[in-house]
């Protein structure tokens, strides 16, 4: 069982990127041009590796080869994307991998590409790359291609030795418990569980009984032996059960207006643990939006159109204001699932000012966008 934050290390000490290993500071996936960067690089890294995994880590300063980290990304439709967009797609897998450095929340990102030894190309026009369109890793670059491309036969033997030294033992696998109990002894509840006499998960939260159950709030969940966070979120309401074999997350977010809100179940995680040393992870889609009355949600479209107005103009906003505008992403969402689309764009419109207006407004909107985007891939 491969350590992923030694791993992470071993990786970044190849100090200059190469044919199996890329890094970056961060990837953009709410539109089109990071979409497309994306992709490029998984396309060329999966054609310069046909015999063995490759990787992207992401949250590295490029120049100083410095750990800084990246939010916690929810990649559970990141293989959607990718067979959208691509012929032969490879398996990939995106991971949170905590690091002790880091301020609580923050993760380095690990990209595991599988091997494929099928040609991987675009299978569409995405925004400056056409269809057909296929990428080869050249030293540290991801460059097009059109021509019969070598692969350099070094690299499973590289990585191979790189992913035996990550391997995992008691020692580290004892370590990351007392590490993950020690930094959550503020939570009510901190606990952890084995599976199978093999897997060890951390879990930890706040602690809420209400008459239909237990949920918790500011939930952290990892898998120990791999050093990997499966969940994190300071905000949703969250419902944890286990057997004997699978552990279970269920997540709700807190939606409605005019003062009246829900929370509506929004995603099942099931993380299933097998006799033969390995697990798996699906996620089902539980969310139905809403149905609230149109008049009212355009109403609330045209007050927020008039706020993002004034923030334009630089004009200052009110206490009552600004409570709206930290509503504004969820009432967006609202509102074109709600069968009004140019909520869309004003969403998007709203994304610079939340994130110059301060940290808890930016958040808002990243977790809006987290929504939408199970809501696309599914």
């Amino acid at each position: 069982m491969i350590n992923k934050r030694l791993l992470v290390k071993a990786l970044l000490a190849h100090n200059n990127e190469n044919s199996f290993y890329d890094k970056k500071l961060k990837i953009t996936l709410d539109n089109k041009e990071g979409k497309a960067k994306f992709l490029k690089h998984i396309c060329a890294l999966s054609n310069s590796n046909p015999h063995n995994n490759s990787y992207l880590v992401i949250g590295v300063e490029d120049q100083e080869n410095k750990i800084v980290g990246v939010d916690f990304f929810d990649d559970s439709k990141i293989q959607n994307l990718i067979n959208a967009y691509l012929i032969n797609p490879p398996d990939v897998l995106y991971e949170n991998i905590p690091f002790p450095q880091l301020p609580k929340g923050k993760v380095v990102g690990l990209v595991t590409i599988k091997p494929t030894t099928a040609v991987t190309s675009l299978l569409k026009n995405i925004w400056k790359f056409k269809q057909g369109n296929r990428f080869v890793r050249i030293g540290s670059v991801s460059k097009r291609t059109s021509a019969d491309f070598r692969v350099d036969p070094s690299n499973a033997t590289t990585v191979q030795h790189i992913e035996k030294h990550a391997q995992n033992n008691i020692q580290l696998t004892l370590d990351g418990v007392v590490d993950f109990l020690s930094n959550h002894k503020d939570e009510v509840q901190a606990n952890y569980l084995v599976f199978k006499e093999s897997f060890v998960v951390c879990w930890a939260g706040i602690e809420k009984k209400v008459k239909s159950g237990i949920y918790y709030s500011r939930v952290d969940i990892e898998l120990i032996n791999e050093q990997v966070k499966l969940f994190y979120s300071t905000l949703d309401e969250v419902e944890i059960a286990w057997t004997k074999s699978e552990f279970i997350i269920t997540e709700y977010v807190r939606l409605g207006i005019s003062e009246q809100f829900r929370f509506f179940p929004l995603e099942a995680l099931t993380i299933t643990f097998l006799e033969n040393g390995a697990y798996q992870i699906n996620s089902n889609l539980l969310f139905k939006p809403p149905q609230l009355d149109k008049k009212n949600l355009q109403h609330l479209f045209t007050t927020h159109q008039k706020l993002l107005d004034k923030i334009e103009n630089n004009l200052k906003l009110n206490a009552r204001e600004e409570e709206n505008l930290l509503q504004l992403p969820s009432h967006c969402m609202l509102c074109y699932l709600n069968e009004i689309p140019e909520a869309l764009d004003q969403l998007e419109r709203s994304k610079p000012i939340l994130k110059a207006y301060g940290t808890n407004y930016f958040q808002a909107y990243k977790d809006t966008q987290r929504i939408l985007r199970k809501i696309k891939y599914n």
